[in-house]
């Protein structure tokens, strides 16, 4: 039976749903009024928390959407590549580096040209760099502290597939723009609505299932004919729903009736 009733949630991405009451996000949760806070204490589960009150609520046994594990891998790519290993969930080979002496042996285990990216807090293709030689490695090391280094598999497009509850709600290709080697739609990268292979589809959820997310963008290549999941976007665009023609507050408002999510 479709539930009727108005949900409960923090963050603004579910604003103007018809069955959802936004309460906004509060660090000091004495600033919500005795309603506001009654109505977070008392709903069975709470919508888009925030990474900060997503632990709060885990603590209190309170249920969350996203999950408390989807949470817990935000915009984290170091958390996220060890659960990859972990899982044996194909991940392009990927490396951490501490410290001066560590970064020192970079070259040691890969061979230019390689990826560098800013670890934690980085979106949108942002923070990623294709480092060429010496001077363009120096040069990243000047803006992390941290230094994760993945190899560098050459393709024009990868695959973002969107896993909301248990299924796969929306997949689509992008296409880097001319000289540029990230395909992200906030760079110049261009949605295709061309099929995307079973093979991708099933290792997102696969994916998503196993690292227990339940709100995900997953980025996919296609490499010498292997699939590699390259990263997990919690904080995804809406770009591709957009061309695609997908009401994305209509999506989710029929997967709260439902109970998907």
């Amino acid at each position: 039976m479709a539930n009727t009733s108005k949900v409960i949630a923090l963050e603004a991405r579910l604003k103007g749903c018809r069955n959802v009451t936004t309460l906004g996000v509060k660090p000091n949760f004495s600033d919500y009024s005795d309603e506001e806070a009654n109505l977070i204490r008392n709903a069975g589960k709470i919508y888009y928390p925030t990474t900060f009150y997503a632990d709060l609520f885990d603590a209190m046994g309170k249920k969350t959407f996203p999950s408390y594990h989807t949470y817990k891998c935000v915009q984290d790519k170091i958390k996220q590549t060890a659960l990859f290993n972990l899982l044996t969930i194909p991940h392009p080979r990927t490396r951490v580096f501490y410290g001066k002496r560590q970064k020192k042996t970079i070259t040691d285990h890969f061979q230019f040209p390689f990826i560098g990216k800013i670890p934690r807090g980085s979106a949108m293709g942002r923070g990623v760099y294709l480092i060429k030689d010496k001077n363009e490695l120096e040069a990243y090391l000047k803006v992390t502290d941290v230094a994760y280094i993945q190899e560098y598999l050459p393709t024009d497009r990868d695959i973002r597939v969107v896993v909301i509850g248990k299924k796969i709600v929306h997949s689509y290709w992008r296409i880097a723009s001319e000289g540029e080697f990230r395909s992200n739609v906030a760079l110049g990268g261009i949605v295709s609505l061309d099929p995307v292979p079973a093979e991708a589809l099933d290792l997102a959820l696969h994916t998503a299932k196993n690292c227990q997310w339940n709100d995900v963008g997953i980025d996919i290549c296609r490499y010498n004919k292997k699939f590699y999941v390259l990263e997990a976007n919690m904080k995804y665009g809406k770009e591709g729903f957009r061309k695609a023609g997908i009401d994305y507050k209509e999506l989710m408002e029929t997967m709260i009736d439902n109970e998907e999510i």
